[in-house]
């Protein structure tokens, strides 16, 4: 689509104040003394009136940057030209009000038509010209408006959300978040528990292997190799379960592999932590959360009644309440593993993961990398009081 021509023609006094700003320069910046020459050479009074390609190619400009000058100076005057900052000029910020602003930002947070699955800047760019909110406007200037305002159509924030007045989920809450308060005890330990789905992929082909950076004899910089090439084909060989335990007030975690997450692997990794690290203890305050294979009866599912018995008696079960899964420290820790040792890699294999889980954690161990958490029932009952039913006796 060719670009609107806009009309400049110059007067005397304003060659003349062009003149004095393109030939003594001082005072001005190089900016104001550009934009006087392109007015001076696009003139169209002018009868060697120089073409925007012609002034573009002279001064190393856009022929859009030259086109808005022209723009500028037709729209709002020679001062507004000369000081042109940027494309959006001073009748088109007019333009866009108080009241045509909060139009864009009810549109952005409405639902998107039927047909498309989320707002972009150039679809509401559209819907306000197709409405009439105004006459026109850029995706970017859109962009910039929504910007402002802190408003991002295309970010989905995914949260549990409980119900309101739920009374089993604030007990809960409180339950968990009181055993957080605790002091340090070896002698009763906190540890959080958690697992996290994976799915085992291989590559289907051999990766290319990177080469290695050489140095520029002349300048002595390095040179870049080639990067590790990945073909997009991979080999699916099953699911498995990452467990994590942590002890967040030691800055201890235990990370195992599994090719399932039954109740045995459960019971299993538990007495493992009882018969090793916390052998010593007295009880070992446990907090989970509520699937139905985090519980003592996975004790008595995989072992004899007696040994079962013993270790239900030395462990104290506090479960996060539905929809409350970000209440569980380890969590965090699931998604340090996420971040720093998974990554996008692919990996085949339970011992090949276990390898990865095993250096990971000996690592953050070493590291004593602990949890600072901060948010307390008193919080809760601030922040989330709408999830605080109405209580009978006050």
């Amino acid at each position: 689509m060719p670009k609107d021509k806009f009309t400049v023609a110059l007067s005397d006094k304003e060659i003349d104040a062009l003149v004095q700003i393109t030939h003594k320069g001082k005072g001005n910046s190089a900016l104001v003394i550009m934009h006087a020459n392109v007015l001076l050479n696009t003139n169209d009074n002018n009868p060697h009136r120089m073409t925007d390609r012609e002034v573009a190619e002279q001064f190393s400009i856009s022929k859009t940057t030259v086109n808005n000058i022209r723009m500028t100076y037709a729209n709002d005057g020679l001062d507004a030209a000369l000081n042109r900052k940027t494309q959006i000029t001073a009748s088109m910020i007019s333009k866009i009000t108080g009241e045509f602003e909060a139009q864009v930002i009810a549109a952005a947070l409405s639902p998107p038509p039927k047909g498309k699955a989320r707002w972009t800047l150039r679809l509401l760019a559209e819907h306000c010209v197709a409405n009439k909110y105004i006459v026109t406007i850029s995706h970017t200037a859109i962009g910039d408006m929504l910007n402002t305002n802190q408003v991002k159509p295309h970010i989905n924030a995914y949260w549990c959300i409980p119900k309101e007045n739920d009374a089993p989920f604030v007990a809960s809450m409180e339950d968990v978040l009181g055993i957080y308060t605790r002091s340090y005890d070896p002698l009763c330990p906190v540890v959080c528990m958690d697992e996290k789905p994976i799915q085992f992929l291989e590559d289907a082909r051999e990766r290319l292997n990177a080469k290695p950076l050489r140095m520029d004899a002349d300048t002595k910089l390095p040179i870049p190799g080639t990067p590790v090439r990945v073909d997009s084909e991979y080999v699916r060989n099953g699911h498995g379960s990452i467990f994590i335990f942590t002890e967040p007030l030691a800055g201890w975690r235990l990370t195992v592999a599994k090719d399932t997450r039954k109740k045995h692997d459960f019971a299993f990794l538990v007495k493992s932590l009882l018969d090793g690290r916390y052998r010593h203890i007295e009880k070992l305050i446990l907090v989970s959360d509520n699937l139905n294979t985090h519980n003592m009866s996975a004790f008595y599912h995989s072992y004899p009644p007696q040994i079962a018995y013993e270790m239900a008696q030395k462990v104290e079960f506090h479960h996060t309440p539905a929809h409350g899964s970000w209440l569980n420290i380890a969590e965090c820790e699931l998604s340090a593993i996420a971040r720093e040792c998974l990554g996008n890699r692919r990996i085949g294999s339970v011992e090949l993961l276990n390898d990865e889980l095993n250096a990971w954690q000996s690592d953050r161990n070493l590291r004593q990398k602990g949890v600072n958490w901060h948010f307390t029932a008193e919080d809760a009952r601030v922040k989330l009081k709408r999830l605080y039913p109405d209580p009978v006796f006050k």
